[in-house]
């Protein structure tokens, strides 16, 4: 990830980093470049243990004025549940970003066999 691309997710503050597998000692909603902890980010794939729902149900409204998922999984860690994320080598694709959103259809509808000819051969008719 792209620093500047940080104030778009949730990124890890990262206390040890075995390659594939990083172990957080935090995590950071939407952090503007200059602080954001590092630059590996979560994309909304968790398995968490189920007292998230104990500090869910204690926050107050935070960025965006929601309830952040986000500050649930720093008060885990703060209570010393460990808290790890994977590298995943997976293409993703950004839906809550417009140009993210037609990419994923285009990539989807170009491996889908009996569409992914006449939509190559649409997509370079605007070429």
């Amino acid at each position: 990830m792209q620093r500047e691309q940080t104030r778009r997710y949730g990124a890890l503050d990262v206390i040890e980093d075995s390659g594939a597998l990083v172990r957080a000692k935090g995590v950071v909603e939407k952090p503007e470049p200059s602080v954001a902890p590092s630059t590996l980010t979560f994309i909304g794939r968790y398995i968490i243990q189920p007292e998230i729902f104990n500090h869910l149900g204690a926050l107050e409204p935070g960025s965006g004025n929601e309830i952040q998922l986000t500050d649930g999984l720093d008060r885990l860690i703060a209570d010393g549940q460990p808290f790890f994320g994977l590298r995943a080598a997976a293409r993703r694709f950004d839906y809550g970003d417009k140009l993210g959103y037609l990419e994923a259809n285009v990539a989807l509808g170009l491996q889908y066999p009996k569409l992914g000819p006449a939509l190559r051969r649409v997509l370079q008719s605007y070429l």
